[in-house]
């Protein structure tokens, strides 16, 4: 199998495409896992691996997510590997979600990128303050 590159020419599979092209497979990849949601999901399941957690569990344990947004992006996650659905036969059918190794291996860039944010949220405040013009930073 193939992927559409820029200018025409084939890519195989694994091959590194033009991150700036729309239709680039790694550029799609890193609009799904870039989302907030996504970054939140992979976390709480990392926290209870190897364990599974049941839908509404994760709802839980994500202040702020939705039903449908919670929905979407597990789907999103189980249809790229990163996350395994088990569903229990009972009467309502019992959903249990886990992360793949797959999923584990994002865990730790995503880890990266939040102590990221968190160490430079001061800095980034105070831009936002500046480019807002606060009262606080005028002089």
């Amino acid at each position: 199998m193939t992927t559409s590159r820029p200018g025409g020419r084939d890519q195989r599979p694994g091959e590194r495409g033009d991150l700036l092209d729309p239709r680039c497979p790694t550029r799609q990849l890193l609009d799904r896992i870039g989302t907030k949601w996504t970054s939140m999901v992979v976390k709480v399941l990392a926290e209870e691996d190897p364990g599974e957690l049941r839908f509404a569990e994760l709802r839980r344990r994500i202040p702020g997510i939705s039903q449908k947004m919670l929905s979407v992006t597990l789907q999103s996650l189980v249809r790229d590997g990163l996350v395994a659905r088990r569903v229990e036969p009972t009467v309502p059918p019992a959903v249990h979600y886990r992360l793949t190794e797959l999923g584990l291996s994002l865990e730790g860039p995503l880890a990266a990128l939040r102590v990221w944010a968190e160490t430079h949220m001061p800095e980034i405040d105070h831009s936002n303050q500046i480019a807002d013009g606060s009262p606080s930073t005028r002089a």
